[in-house]
């Protein structure tokens, strides 16, 4: 599809939306795979002055009926396999993909944009505090929450994406990983630079490949999952990878060895961003150069230039270099609030600093390394455990593939370090030869005292893994 064809299918399609309601700042909520109606959907709800919810199709039916219940769209476009993953409401729905019959009569996406050809849509004055996405934040405990990226939030990621990683006309963008989730940042930057993109709706590791040599891709942004699976998939020995130059991953760490592996495999093309749906992908980032040298391994990079970080104590003072404490970000990306909970708004951004929530310490270089989540910290015989600092040990074991850190109440410590673990296809690794490693490095009061073995870590629909999934496994 060319810039030209894209932008009146948009147009036609904004027309149809407000034809269909005519409110203002209404709600959209968009369930489908990685689609070109999806793509276009949702840059038709923007065109159209309206309010992105994405819904993603791998939630289960609860999860997605909450979201819809939370967020009120008065419109929902569903590719026709996704229908069924939600129940309907008094909000119209239009499919998206069409499958091989129609539903219900429902109009499609196709349908609108040929009954609207032609028309624009009508100029909606958007401020830069009015919401333009409403997003789920879990992570990896609690409930979901309905996060508010205002304007202001949408316009400052794609500049900050934009200067950090100095996307241009060339750029070819992969786009494999989700819509719903972190994917979805790259679609403005990639488009306002005059680049491509690609969407793969089933992504299968060779299928990624594939297209990374069919179509010159230039560009992905690949949770750490997905660059696993490249790596394990057999067919990637032996190819190459000319055109590759950004391969941006974050959503969860990546050890040092898989990193270098990925590197090996790649080429010197991995690099690396920290968000939060509160502040959405860039608040850090790490070029593919600097990511070589092994003193950046284990960081997130240096803030972007839509972000001020920082480091503060329980007291809300701010730290110095090389202390740790709690990160906290101020700026444009950071989001309006929680819908409808200001409450908890109040408790998460105090005097405009956004506190994430994650544990952290920037050196004297400005490079910021995590450590793991506040809530997670696990006190031991008195002595404050946090679960980052085991898993990056842990990691560095050639056995381990992945693994997860967390607390198990105990009669003598309170708490003690449990951690499950994945081990790399083909090696062995005993429980105390693991927990031996870890002493050797820290603290033997942050040895774990048990290691489980688990096949695959479970992980939430974003493809992070969720600690109290991974406990309740490993203890059921």
């Amino acid at each position: 599809m060319s810039y030209a064809e894209l932008v009146s299918t948009v147009e036609a399609l904004a027309s149809a939306f407000q034809s269909i309601d005519p409110a203002p700042g209404s709600r959209i909520g968009i369930c489908a795979r990685n689609t070109r109606e999806h793509l276009v959907s949702l840059l038709a709800t923007y065109a159209a002055g309206k309010v992105w919810v994405p819904l993603n199709p791998r939630n289960g039916r609860a999860e997605l009926d909450a979201m819809i219940s939370t967020t009120q769209p008065a419109l929902i476009v569903a590719d026709a396999s996704c229908v069924d993953r939600f129940s309907r409401t008094a909000a119209p729905v239009v499919i998206g993909k069409p499958g091989d019959t129609r539903i219900d009569d429902l109009d499609t996406v196709a349908d609108l944009i040929a009954a609207h050809g032609g028309e624009q849509p009508s100029l909606v004055e958007r401020r830069d505090g009015e919401e333009q996405i409403i997003k789920f934040s879990g992570g990896s405990t609690g409930i979901p929450k309905a996060v508010v990226q205002s304007v202001r939030t949408l316009d400052a990621q794609a500049r900050g994406l934009l200067h950090a990683f100095e996307f241009d006309a060339t750029d070819v963008n992969l786009i494999a990983a989700p819509l719903t989730h972190g994917a979805s940042c790259f679609v403005l930057p990639i488009l306002a630079a005059g680049g491509r993109h690609v969407l793969l709706e089933d992504p299968k590791p060779q299928s990624i490949l594939d297209a990374f040599a069919r179509y010159g891709v230039t560009t992905t942004y690949a949770p750490p999952t997905l660059i696993y699976g490249l790596l394990g998939e057999p067919s990637i020995r032996g190819r190459n990878f000319p055109a590759l130059r950004h391969v941006i991953y974050s959503a969860a760490p990546m050890s040092p060895a898989r990193i270098r592996e990925a590197q090996r495999t790649l080429g010197p093309v991995i690099e690396t961003a920290y968000g939060q749906v509160e502040a959405p992908q860039i608040i850090t980032a790490m070029r593919a150069g600097e990511l070589t040298k092994d003193e950046n391994l284990e960081s997130v990079g240096r803030a972007s230039d839509v972000a001020r970080v920082e480091i503060m104590n329980e007291s809300g003072e701010l730290l110095p270099r090389g202390d740790m404490g709690e990160i906290v970000v101020s700026g444009p990306l950071v989001m309006n609030g929680y819908l409808a909970r200001p409450e908890l708004t109040a408790e998460t951004i105090i005097d405009g600093w956004l506190h994430t929530g994650d544990l952290g310490v920037i050196d004297d270089r400005g490079y910021l390394f995590i450590r793991g989540r506040l809530r997670e910290v696990i006190n031991t015989g008195g002595f404050k455990v946090f679960p980052g600092d085991v898993e990056a040990v842990l990691a560095r074991h050639p056995a381990v593939a992945e693994c997860s850190v967390f607390g198990v109440e105990d009669a003598k410590w309170g708490e003690a370090v449990h951690a499950a673990v994945r081990l790399v296809d083909g090696k062995t690794a005993t429980g105390e030869a693991l927990i031996d490693f870890v002493k050797r490095e820290l603290d033997s009061v942050k040895a774990p005292k048990r290691i489980y073995f688990l096949d695959e870590l479970p992980r939430n629909p974003a493809g992070k893994v969720s600690r109290s999934a991974v406990k309740a496994l490993s203890l059921a």
